[in-house]
């Protein structure tokens, strides 16, 4: 299981670290670089612990859901790595409302079981978009195994949120 783990997770980074940036087209938002800081087990404590979030949101996709790929870890050593899908929605001058699924390969470190390694993360997320196209929020994120183990208790995240948009950083 271990090795799993770490294949999965130096898959992520491999696939992290070239995947190319989106070049945003007039009037849609580039690709971004998503830094998160919150708190693991907000709600229940027991596990509570910081944990520390990378993704990347490539900035096209098909109509309005896009690809996302990261990686999750926490201060007790817990790690979870995976891709999905967002829809990220305008939904006032400068605010955005972000919805986010995907699946990936969790290791428990010292940190709660959540009964598998297969997981699943769902996100809701709030931004304010700054001039220079910069984001921040905060969000809300489920981990859970939807059943597939014989214990199922999930983990809920409260995190800050920091977008750093790539296609800007790409001259034309």
């Amino acid at each position: 299981m271990k090795f799993a783990c770490r294949g999965l997770t130096m898959a992520l980074i491999s696939a992290f670290l070239l995947a190319a940036p989106a070049r945003a087209e007039p009037g849609e938002e580039p690709g971004h670089l998503v830094l998160s800081l919150g708190y693991y087990d907000f709600d229940q404590d027991e596990f509570g612990a910081a944990d520390f979030r990378v993704d990347y949101r490539h900035g096209r996709g098909l109509y309005f859901l896009k690809p996302w790929i990261g990686i999750e870890a926490t201060s007790d050593g817990a790690l979870w790595g995976g891709a999905g899908v967002y829809a990220d929605l305008p939904v006032y001058d400068r605010v955005y409302l972000t919805a986010s699924t995907g699946v990936g390969g969790y290791s428990q470190g010292d940190g709660k079981d959540l009964g598998h390694t297969l997981e699943f993360r769902s996100t809701g997320e709030v931004t304010y978009r700054f001039d220079n196209g910069m984001r921040l929020g905060v969000a809300i994120s489920h981990i859970s195994n939807a059943s597939l183990g014989d214990k199922n208790p999930g983990v809920n995240i409260l995190s800050a949120t920091y977008l750093v948009p790539l296609g800007s950083l790409i001259p034309d």
